[in-house]
């Protein structure tokens, strides 16, 4: 398809959605998951989507620590997909085709609202997966302020059906938050990059297959990831935003399913740095460039107060196309062509949050989890954890209230950004070791010393990037709640096929050895 022309639609701005009804009990929102068509971009015919009240991004929920949250999710998708579906995998010949369940990324909550990949349930709930047991979730928001987000998480189709669209954001806000006067309201802006392909009549392009295919693969056959040719930020391709002489925070999530960004601006100008996945850290943290894997979330904040008349453009500096002649080296534009409205008086304060360490934490167990890359019968990738699949039995069973480290062992030749449900963590270092000798005889051979963690990533986490060849540390305390959650691989791609594990919280490890 012809490259589309950057930077001639405006940013869509996302709305904050009003709950369906709101009680003592908490504020109750009603969200149905719809087929709908999309202008994405000035000179693209519509694009065909699934949405969250028909929208893409998922209208914006907004909510306050310690005020739960129930959502009832409803599926009214149609009884086809519109991206190719895959049946040989995970039983999948033997499923409906549409399943959807909504995980809440960074929420701590129990387990029936967790989204657990076999909790799905198909159109007006007729047939539900065999973890299914309620159609409302709740959210107790019992965390500090974050952003969150949402997304389909149904075993085996969860490339695709982000792919379609179900994705949006989700603002958790607290006191604390708000003592420190940040750039709010109009100039607190959330922006969820994704990078997609399009055919000429504007439908969405996912490969049926892998690039020279075998012809005895399944068709439809999983592909091992997936970089699109096109940038969408908040619903529009390659958009710009107007904005006044003065400071904006950005929300920034990655939805992408492969890609990784290294974001930066083209000006110089650095990116003040305030928040993780876990939100605030402790004190702010200047970068020229930041990188973002899939699913991980930034906070930053950047000052246009001396920059009025210019143009300035939010770059990526990673990944294949990433040279700005191939097109995805750009994400969007700010123009610095608002007038003032009035004077800005928010903060851009160094210090920002206390950050408890849990290295003085008593460790209950040490957990190393490789991270390996095999072939299925048909010749085909397949990523796994501790070379387990998704359905063997659970082998990490960390007890409520304790804390563990677990050690990411990385055996393959490319990042993955791992996630653990439930749970935010601290990342410990990170250390490289001889990949090579590794694969020859299994022998951990480390090349360096342990390294901390970039200044920006050590707040809370719930998504880190484990590099090639690295033994990636995190540590965690496993609660509030029992029951089981999972960990994986959020390269979408990689976690529908097979590098996802199921993982309990037990209260006593003998009971689940019964």
């Amino acid at each position: 398809m012809q490259r589309l022309e950057k930077f001639v639609d405006p940013l869509p701005l996302l709305n904050t959605l009003q709950p369906s009804n709101k009680t003592r009990n908490g504020a109750h929102y009603d969200i149905t998951m719809e087929e709908f068509p999309a202008k994405l971009h000035r000179d693209l015919p519509r694009t065909t989507l699934w949405g969250y009240n028909r929208q893409f991004p998922g209208p914006l929920i907004e909510a306050f620590r310690d005020e739960p949250v129930s959502v009832t999710w409803h599926n009214e998708l149609p009884n086809r997909h519109i991206l190719p579906v895959d049946t040989s995998i995970h039983d999948l010949d033997k499923l409906p085709t549409v399943r959807t369940v909504v995980h809440l990324h960074g929420m701590e909550t129990k387990p029936e609202s967790d989204g657990h990949p076999d909790a799905w349930y198909t159109r007006n709930f007729q047939v539900t997966g065999p973890t299914f047991t309620q159609r409302t979730f709740h959210y107790p928001n019992h965390q500090r302020s974050s952003l969150l987000w949402y997304h389909d998480h149904a075993m085996g189709l969860t490339r695709l059906n982000v792919y379609a669209g179900l994705a949006g954001m989700y603002i958790l806000r607290d006191k604390h938050e708000a003592s420190l006067n940040l750039p709010s309201g109009d100039y607190e802006i959330p922006l969820m990059i994704v990078d997609r392909s399009f055919h000429p009549d504007g439908s969405l392009s996912y490969p049926a297959q892998p690039n020279d295919a075998d012809p005895n693969l399944p068709n439809p056959s999983i592909v091992p990831a997936f970089l699109g040719d096109t940038i969408v930020v908040n619903g529009k391709i390659w958009p710009y935003l107007e904005v006044e002489p003065r400071k904006y925070r950005f929300r920034i999530l990655n939805a992408s399913n492969t890609r990784g960004y290294r974001l930066s601006l083209d000006n110089g100008e650095v990116l003040h740095q305030i928040g993780s996945d876990g939100e605030l850290l402790r004190k702010r943290v200047e970068m020229e460039e930041i990188g973002l894997q899939p699913a991980e979330r930034i906070d930053v904040i950047i000052d246009f107060s001396e920059l009025e008349g210019q143009t300035i453009i939010l770059k990526n500096n990673l990944g294949p196309g990433a040279d700005p002649a191939d097109g995805m080296g750009e994400i969007m534009q700010f123009r610095v062509t608002e007038k003032l409205k009035s004077k800005d008086t928010s903060n851009l304060p160094v210090n920002l949050s206390y950050v408890p360490s849990l290295k003085q934490d008593e460790i209950k167990t040490v957990r190393y989890l490789k991270l390996v890359g095999s072939t299925d019968e048909y010749d085909r990738p397949l990523l796994l954890l501790n070379n387990l699949k998704w359905h063997d039995p659970v082998t990490e069973n960390p007890q409520l209230d304790s804390t563990e480290i677990w050690a990411f062992i990385n055996t393959t030749n490319f990042s993955h950004p791992i996630h653990i449900h439930l749970i935010q963590f601290q990342v410990l270092d990170h250390q490289t070791f001889d990949l090579e000798r590794f694969n020859e005889d299994g022998t951990l051979l480390f090349t360096g010393a342990p390294q901390a963690p970039l200044a920006n990533n050590r707040s809370w986490k719930d998504t880190i990037e484990v590099p090639a060849g690295t033994m990636t540390r995190v540590i965690a305390n496993f609660g509030p709640y029992t029951g089981e959650y999972v960990w994986h691989c959020h390269i979408l791609e990689h976690e529908d096929y097979d590098m996802m594990r199921p993982y309990r919280v037990i209260t006593d490890e003998r009971k689940d050895k019964k």
